[in-house]
């Protein structure tokens, strides 16, 4: 029995389609801006299927769209440092919401916090990797990287943040954050 290859290109959609929520938690977690967030996973979807036809193998479907998830994200980010020349009017605001009275919205508002304050690069490689649960072989390809400065910036990362909720006055201070050149 031969499939039928008019549906082929249906599935391929709809592959594409089930990574939407995938890529939005962790361009929210990138840039912490909801509306943001959507519209770089919009345009990431967009751009997938169109060039679907150049994904070598179906099986790195997911590490190729956050490929091309983070290449938008850089984009907006020149286009920000260009127009701007600066990305702090643009981040959220670190005050904690009206529910975060439970003890459990309380931690979460604090890892993010926390997650904020690391630098763009190393965000990107633990969100990918502990809240994507990547392999560090497809955060290597999603970001473009060798699979050894996943491993450094993780390791960076995860200490950074385990001194930041071993001393909670350093997650609620303004973090001097590094604008970083991207060519």
């Amino acid at each position: 029995m031969t499939k039928n290859p008019a549906s082929q290109p249906d599935q391929q959609k709809d592959r594409i389609a089930e990574a939407r929520l995938r890529l939005y938690r962790t361009a929210l977690a990138w840039c912490g801006d909801s509306m943001l967030a959507d519209d770089l996973v919009q345009e990431t979807i967009v751009t997938a299927i169109e060039k679907y036809a150049q994904l070598r193998d179906p099986k790195c479907l997911f590490p190729w769209m956050y490929k091309i998830l983070n290449n938008k994200w850089y984009r907006h980010i020149k286009k920000e440092l260009n127009s701007a020349d600066s990305l702090d009017d643009e981040l959220p605001s670190e005050e904690p919401s009206p529910s975060a009275h439970c003890q459990e919205l309380e931690l979460v508002a604090q890892v993010r916090r926390a997650v904020s304050t690391l630098p763009i690069k190393e965000r990107q490689v633990i969100s990918l990797v502990d809240l994507e649960e990547l392999s560090y072989c497809e955060v290597a390809i999603a970001l473009d990287i060798p699979i050894g400065t996943v491993m450094s910036r993780l390791h960076r990362a995860r200490k950074q943040l385990l001194n930041k909720l071993d001393n909670p006055q350093i997650t609620n201070e303004p973090s001097n954050r590094q604008l970083y050149r991207i060519k």
